[in-house]
C-alpha cells in the first residue's frame, strides 16, 4: 500500500511542474478581495449582501457605466486592452481576474529579440491607476538561447498611456451612441 502512494507522488510531481509556467503571474489576493468588496458595494448582489454578484451597472441617471457588465473589470479598460496588444499572440486572457498575458512576440524589424506582456485590470473603474502593464524582453545570442534583456521603463508607460487613450475614446463613444 504504502509503495503505491510513493508512486502516485512521484508520478503526481512532474505532472504538476509541467503546469508551471516560466514567468510567475501574481494578482495579490488582496486587490482581489479590495476590488470584490468594491463591486458589492456599488452594485449589490443578487441573492442579498453574500449573494451572487449581479452583472451589469448603471449610473445615478440610469446611463450605463461600463465598470461592471458581464466581467470582473472595467469593461472599457479590457477592451482596450485587447485592441492595443492585438498585434501579439495571446498566451492567456481571464476577463474575470483582469489578467492579459501575451506569448513571445519578435517584431519583424529586430527578429533578435523577443517581448512579453502582462496586462493587469485592477479596478472596475476607468481611472489611470487601474491598469499596470509588465514587459518582458530577451535577445537572442551568439550561441541561439534567448536571455533575459533589460527593458526602458517607459516601454511599460507608454503602453498603459494608449490603454488609457483607447478606453477613454470607446467610453466616449458609447456615451454619444446613447444621446
Amino acid at each position: 500500500m504504502r509503495n503505491n502512494w510513493m508512486a502516485i507522488f512521484a508520478l503526481a510531481g512532474p505532472l504538476l511542474a509541467a503546469c508551471s509556467s516560466d514567468v510567475p503571474v501574481e494578482v495579490p489576493g488582496e486587490v482581489q478581495a479590495e476590488n470584490n468588496e468594491r463591486i458589492r458595494a456599488q452594485h449589490g448582489t443578487i441573492h442579498g449582501g453574500e449573494g451572487i454578484l449581479q452583472w451589469g451597472g448603471t449610473s445615478d441617471d440610469g446611463a450605463a457605466t461600463g465598470t461592471y457588465s458581464g466581467i470582473g473589470v472595467n469593461a472599457y479598460l479590457w477592451r482596450a486592452s485587447l485592441e492595443t496588444i492585438d498585434f501579439m499572440p495571446l498566451a492567456q486572457a481571464d476577463p474575470f481576474g483582469g489578467v492579459i498575458i501575451t506569448d513571445w512576440y519578435s517584431p519583424p524589424e529586430t527578429p533578435g529579440e523577443r517581448f512579453k506582456l502582462n496586462v493587469y485590470i485592477l479596478d472596475t473603474v476607468l481611472r489611470a491607476d487601474a491598469v499596470k502593464v509588465s514587459v518582458f524582453r530577451q535577445t537572442n545570442t551568439t550561441d541561439s538561447a534567448w536571455h533575459d534583456a533589460t527593458v526602458d521603463g517607459e516601454t511599460a508607460t507608454a503602453i498603459e498611456d494608449n490603454i488609457l487613450t483607447r478606453a477613454r475614446e470607446l467610453r466616449i463613444a458609447a456615451i454619444d451612441s446613447q444621446q
